[in-house]
């Protein structure tokens, strides 16, 4: 049997269809978040000044937030002095007393005027992203004279040791002071000790960006391969590097957590 088609259905058919489009039309609202509400923090007041929810690991005047990355955890021992702290090679490394996940930090460093030696024996010294024991090196952004000191380019100033080169050479005199400004994504591991995310460094140096969110194969090594170890947590060191050239010095340290 045929029924017969009513223009009164068409009608309500094409306004109920109109109705719905009309009702599913998107506003600006649709996508406005309000909560939850950033957290205030008032920045430095110049470049390089901590903001108010910085952690302050060194500010010229002690080393009470850092120890000996030995075994004993004992009293750091390099020279603090007119607001700048100085390496001492003889002490050995440092570290900070708190641990850290994910972070921004900051540092400043300067190798000596008179700065002699060349390649990796000129001014090195380096900054350990995630110290991961007395024996182990942990994530390495080198230190290292690199205006006019020739070397391998995974070595240079700027580089994440043996892993990654920097993207451009934005190195200062030795004498001038340089900065480093770092983004740190930890490692995270399953269970059973197996990497569940790799390790990322986000590098700003002297202004410049030489590392993009780079992904690190693992922990720096000298020799061999990098490969991951699993941690939660580790300190932030600096090295006291066994060349023999003249001890490079740090200022303005602080550090952000981003937990």
């Amino acid at each position: 049997m045929r029924i017969p088609f009513s223009k009164s259905l068409a009608v309500a058919a094409c306004l109920t269809v109109a109705g719905c489009l009309f009702a599913q039309k998107p506003k600006p609202e649709d996508t406005e978040v309000w909560q939850p509400v950033p957290p205030k923090v008032t920045p430095g007041d110049k470049c390089g000044a901590p903001p108010s929810d910085a952690i302050i690991l060194f500010d010229g005047k002690n080393l009470d937030q850092w120890v000996s990355a030995k075994d004993d955890k004992s009293p750091a021992e390099w020279t603090v002095a007119n607001g700048v702290l100085t390496v001492n090679k003889k002490a050995g490394n440092i570290e900070t007393k708190e641990h850290f996940k994910d972070y921004q930090l900051h540092i400043e460093w300067k190798v000596p005027a008179d700065i002699t030696g060349s390649g990796q024996a000129r001014g090195n010294s380096g900054v350990f992203l995630a110290s991961t024991g007395p024996r182990d090196d942990g994530y390495e952004l080198q230190v290292l004279d690199s205006y006019d000191n020739k070397t391998y380019v995974n070595g240079m100033a700027g580089s994440l040791y043996k892993q990654a080169i920097p993207l451009v050479n934005p190195s200062r005199k030795p004498g001038e002071w340089q900065t480093y400004d770092v983004v740190w994504t930890a490692p995270t591991f399953n269970d059973d000790g197996s990497l569940k995310t790799p390790a990322y460094a986000t590098v700003f140096f002297n202004g410049v960006l030489v590392e993009n969110h780079f992904e690190l194969k693992g922990q720096t090594l000298y020799i061999g391969k990098p490969f991951y170890k699993a941690y939660t947590s580790a300190p932030i060191k600096l090295q006291a590097h066994g060349d023999p050239s003249q001890p490079i010095s740090y200022r303005n340290i602080w550090v952000r957590k981003l937990d």
